[in-house]
């Protein structure tokens, strides 16, 4: 085979282990993203715990990048402090070297079960968490099979001359060899994949040890690079104090290593004569290390960031509180007043999204429906912010009238970012589905879902006016809407089911995504409704205790 053909499969076994790390990873989030951040944020109160949750978290998703770029979320929105912060992502640099340890273990004989298992768990239905981890067995099977053909390839090649040439300038200069590994780490974004990669290569003989270490520094240099990169884009310098920290412990190891390479080589060798063992137990060694030297600094360092990157005038985030002022929760009538001036911007963000998602199902523009899909983070983060400020009040100042206030505004907020909900995962991926699958709606279906969504915005305008007044009114003309609302979808279906038995155009998929969006309409008018007229409705007596009329069973 010509050298050519050789580079051919050497780029494309490398692209088969960089897929079947990326298909470990998302299958790994998408079965349990929300619990693992759920899990990181709750843990990350001092840096013991930070520290743990960090290493547990980049273990099951092996990527410090995806670990980073959440601590960095947190850590820019204020949600937690810096020491815990960088205490995580010494945790998570750890904890990205576990899949290393055991891909260096000989198990290249289990890639097709694993790939089989997966492929079988992944032929499930795609919204079950079977799905995703048959994704996850199908990655591990891939790197395993990219592994060892790697290792068959590099074999063939090893006293290749051009081979040699190529890789050994690395030899006598180590700071290129870190260089090379940091630019690949950042290509790839996956040190995980890189490092293996170096593994097969010192295991060939291809780069001896002390090469195969500093390409291995320089993997651990590139991954630090990309949270900097990717979650550090906003205007904000505080927003990078996380990457930078990390970036900064990463380099001040790297350095120190560099320098003690020669007896560190030597030291790896003998302690584990096989190479690439050798480059898997540095790899860990390298990082306990530094979590082990930065880990008791953790304070002069944040110092250090905050003076390197002072906070700022942050720009008009709408997510971003404006109304709720810390020092007014000690005046509970100040606080209450600005907590529902607050919430009133949870109903404007709500509107932006059905105005959205009314263009979106007009045009049928999906980058419209990914850009209202965003609004739902905005009612998320206002609906948490509200809810921390109002339970953050001591309820011994408050009296009946401010603690009935208080619910009201909290049960306001819980509807109108549960109505978020219901467009961030059911209408939208409903239209997005139609545009996918080139489903088209009757003109009247058309028409009929356009009106309807006209007709919610202006609900969704009368429950703020609403809240505000608390005129009981009003509140029986928006709670007539609930009847209204309920009476045009039946009347909707029925003239739908007319269509279908005298025409022969409607798809049964088609026919069952109209009926999807009635529904999904449906529920957001009843959280609008309860949001604002049945608070008002309870205190003047005017709501039944049930819709089931009173009488013998």
């Amino acid at each position: 085979m010509t050298f050519p053909a050789t580079l051919v499969d050497l780029a494309g076994f490398i692209a088969l282990l960089l897929w079947g790390t990326h298909m470990v990873q998302t299958g790994v989030q998408r079965a349990f993203g929300p619990r693992l951040k759920s899990i990181l944020g709750h843990a990350m109160g001092d840096r013991f715990r930070a520290f743990l949750a960090g290493f547990g978290v980049t273990t099951l998703l092996q990527s410090s990048t995806a670990t980073g770029l959440m601590v960095t979320g947190f850590a820019a929105e204020g949600l937690v402090d810096l020491v815990p912060a960088l205490a995580a992502m010494l945790g998570a640099n750890v904890g990205t070297t576990l899949i290393v340890q055991v891909f260096s273990l000989d198990i290249a004989a289990l890639a097709p079960a694993l790939v089989l298992v997966g492929v079988l768990m992944f032929r499930r239905d795609s919204s079950s968490q079977t799905h995703d981890l048959g994704r996850v067995m199908i990655g591990l099977g891939l790197m395993l099979l990219a592994l060892h053909q790697l290792l068959d390839l590099l074999q063939d090649y090893e006293d290749a001359p051009s081979l040699r040439i190529l890789l050994g300038s690395i030899s006598t200069l180590p700071l290129l060899a870190v260089l090379i590994g940091a630019g690949l780490t950042w290509a790839a974004h996956s040190s995980v994949a890189v490092v293996l990669l170096i593994m097969s290569l010192a295991a060939n003989g291809v780069v001896p040890p002390n090469s195969a270490f500093a390409l291995v520094l320089g993997a651990n240099l590139g991954t630090a690079i990309n949270p900097l990169l990717e979650g550090a884009s906003g205007a904000d310098p505080a927003a990078r104090r996380v990457p930078l920290g990390n970036l900064i412990t990463r380099l001040a190891g790297i350095a120190i290593a560099l320098v003690a390479l020669q007896p560190i080589g030597r030291f790896m060798v003998t302690l584990q004569p096989d190479n690439a063992l050798a480059v898997a137990y540095f790899h860990t060694l390298f990082n306990v290390a530094t979590a082990a030297l930065f880990f008791p600094v953790l304070g002069p360092l944040s110092r250090l960031l905050c003076r390197l990157l002072p906070d700022q005038a942050a720009a008009d985030d709408p997510s971003r509180p404006r109304y709720l002022d810390p020092a007014a929760r000690e005046t509970p009538i100040v606080a209450l007043g600005g907590a529902a001036r607050e919430t009133l911007r949870l109903a404007d963000a709500l509107e932006t999204m059905l105005s959205g998602a009314r263009e979106g199902l007009q045009s049928g523009d999906r980058r419209q429906m990914a850009e209202t899909r965003r609004g739902d983070d905005v009612l998320d983060r206002l609906n948490l912010a509200i809810k921390s400020y109002l339970t953050s009040i001591d309820p011994d100042e408050l009296g009946p009238h401010d603690h009935r206030r208080m619910n009201e505004i909290l049960a306001f907020a819980m509807n109108l970012e549960q109505a978020g909900d219901v467009i961030d995962r059911q209408l939208l991926p409903h239209a997005a589905k139609r545009l996918k699958r080139g489903l088209a709606l009757q003109p009247a279906q058309q028409d009929e879902l356009l009106t309807l969504m006209d007709r919610l915005i202006a609900n969704l305008r009368t429950a703020a006016s609403l809240f505000m007044t608390e005129d009981p009114r009003a509140a029986r003309l928006l709670a007539d809407e609930k009847v209204v609302f309920r009476d045009a979808e039946a009347n909707a279906t029925q003239r739908h089911f007319g269509r279908l038995r005298t025409s022969s155009l409607i798809t049964a998929q088609a026919s069952a995504l109209y009926l999807d969006l009635l529904r999904d309409m449906k529920q957001i008018n009843s959280h609008i409704v309860a949001a604002a007229a049945y608070p008002v409705l309870e205190r003047s007596g005017a709501l039944l205790a049930s819709r089931v009329a009173e009488g013998p069973a």
